[in-house]
């Protein structure tokens, strides 16, 4: 049987990035989105091109009430569509960026961040515990913010530094069950992330390409590999770590 991933935000970005790189390891792919469904659909259309059973479901991650009836649902599809009960590997990328200067950042957006990076995670991993089998693999993404910084970026850099924490303690609880948990941490990506602002803006790209031991901003499938990379047995040894993957940004 091949293995099974569930992705959040996984119709485009880091999370499209890596349906594709596990799609293309022969892993199935379930992904899910919050509103963009012809994204979504299309991400899934892509997944079966490569010969890999796909499914897209919507979720908001923020929204703890719906973590309950969306577990029922997707032990219902895992069923119907792929004859199965259980997951191999969870993603928990998910993720809205705020800039905001320190000085000016509101209660709403830290409450933002945290229940989109930090609280949703949390307890979306808990209440996918029946479902992810015994030996699998969870990988958290948090962001090269957590350690180097950057004005405006107070509030996410610190929800981004609470995955890292959650982390290690969730690869500590759920080792009897021989679960690896990993971070995940990218640098700048040219992605449609906060506008595309890393992709779209030139100076800016290359500014921080200048910083870069590799002399360029980070590609959506730099991710892609390093998220599969992470989930496969052969970094089964790997667990409990943080993992940049940046080019060497800020060395």
């Amino acid at each position: 049987m091949n293995k099974m991933a569930l992705i959040t935000g996984g119709s485009r970005g880091l999370g499209r990035a890596g349906a594709l790189a596990l799609a293309a390891e022969g892993c199935d792919v379930i992904i899910t989105y919050h509103s963009n469904t012809e994204a979504a659909d299309s991400l899934v259309k892509e997944v079966e091109w490569a010969g890999q059973q796909a499914l897209a479901l919507k979720l908001d991650t923020a929204n703890m009430d719906s973590f309950s009836p969306f577990v029922k649902d997707l032990r219902q599809q895992l069923s119907a569509k792929f004859g199965r009960d259980t997951l191999d590997y969870l993603v928990n990328n998910a993720g809205v960026g705020i800039n905001a200067p320190f000085a000016d950042t509101t209660q709403e957006q830290v409450d933002t961040l945290l229940n989109m990076h930090v609280k949703g995670p949390y307890f979306l991993t808990q209440s996918l515990l029946p479902v992810i089998a015994d030996g699998g693999a969870i990988v958290n993404v948090s962001s090269g913010l957590s350690r180097f910084s950057f004005p405006g970026y107070s509030a996410y850099g610190m929800a981004k530094g609470a995955v890292e924490v959650m982390t290690r303690y969730m690869a500590k609880e759920l080792g009897p069950r021989k679960i690896r948990v990993n971070t995940l941490a990218p640098g700048a990506i040219e992605t449609d992330f906060r506008g595309g602002e890393v992709r779209d803006n030139h100076a800016l790209n290359q500014a921080i390409a200048s910083q870069t031991a590799l002399g360029r901003v980070g590609l959506p499938d730099d991710i892609g590999g390093a998220i599969a990379t992470l989930l496969s047995d052969k970094s089964y040894w790997i667990n409990g770590q943080r993992v940049e993957a940046s080019g060497g940004m800020m060395l």
